[in-house]
């Protein structure tokens, strides 16, 4: 059984309940893990212990959050106010776990979904998405990446265009794949809004909502949006349902033309502007 799991952010204890729900194993499922598997919970190093050792059986994306531990980790960003994965930071092999975060992936393609963390831009389509996410994977993995680390913070560009090239173009490919939520009918992005899909800036929508967006008819999962809540449709899953916040971590079965939603109530471990 394949299940599509949404943002878990340190929340360990969640985590578990949901395997025992599922029964899940190792040895006949798969986990594709949505992003942000850390900070904001109490349980990140846990969680990447957890995750690492189902192997193959567990695929993991990279949110925002993620790539923020690689950054402080490598002495690219300071610690925010808010910030829980000091005990990653802090562990004894805490090295091994940023190699082992930065072999993990920005889009997969699972069970005919595209999975990714936030989103895609309308000119993307499933094709380019994946090659885009191998070049910046690519980066993540080289000896280039305590350079590019500094440099991968900037809301600029906030369009796509296919002659954009090194720093840019891989900065615009993590903020699209890891920060996305709402865009203009010709993928100008926006960052400041982080409300639901009613709170739209004047000319901007969910990026999902685009009409006639290259990615039309393409299932894709996402997380990343806990205001937005679960969206179960045909060719469509939002799964970040705010476990962190209080609310509850959900795991969508999608093998075999089944759906199956799977949802586990969760301690708050984080109040939003805290």
């Amino acid at each position: 059984m394949i299940y599509l799991l949404g943002d878990l952010q340190g929340c360990d204890d969640a985590l578990q309940r949901m395997l025992a729900q599922l029964a899940f194993s190792p040895s006949r499922d798969r986990l594709v893990l949505l992003g942000d598997l850390v900070n904001r919970g109490p349980g990140s190093l846990a969680v990447l212990r957890r995750v690492a050792a189902f192997g193959d059986a567990a695929v993991s994306l990279l949110g925002n959050h993620d790539l923020h531990l690689l950054a402080v980790a490598h002495g690219a960003r300071s610690l925010h106010k808010g910030d829980t994965f000091s005990d990653v930071l802090q562990a004894p092999d805490a090295p091994a776990w940023m190699d082992w975060l930065r072999q993990q992936r920005l889009a997969h393609l699972e069970a005919g979904w595209l999975c990714v963390h936030a989103g895609v831009v309308p000119q993307w389509s499933t094709a380019q998405v994946m090659a885009l996410a191998n070049e910046v994977q690519d980066l993540l993995r080289s000896t280039d990446l305590s350079a590019f680390l500094p440099r991968m913070y900037s809301n600029e560009p906030r369009q796509w265009s296919d002659a954009l090239a090194g720093d840019e173009r891989a900065r615009f490919v993590i903020n699209a794949l890891t920060r996305l939520r709402f865009c203009t009918a010709d993928g100008q992005l926006d960052f400041k809004t982080k409300e639901g899909a009613g709170a739209a800036p004047a000319g901007y929508m969910p990026w999902f909502a685009v009409p006639h967006r290259a990615t039309q008819g393409q299932a894709i999962a996402f997380g990343h949006w806990s205001t937005l809540g679960l969206i179960n449709e045909a060719t469509l899953l939002a799964t970040d349902t705010g476990c962190v916040w209080g609310g509850q971590l959900t795991a969508v079965r999608v093998d075999g033309g089944r759906r199956e939603v799977t949802q586990v109530a969760c301690d708050r471990a984080c109040t939003p502007g805290a």
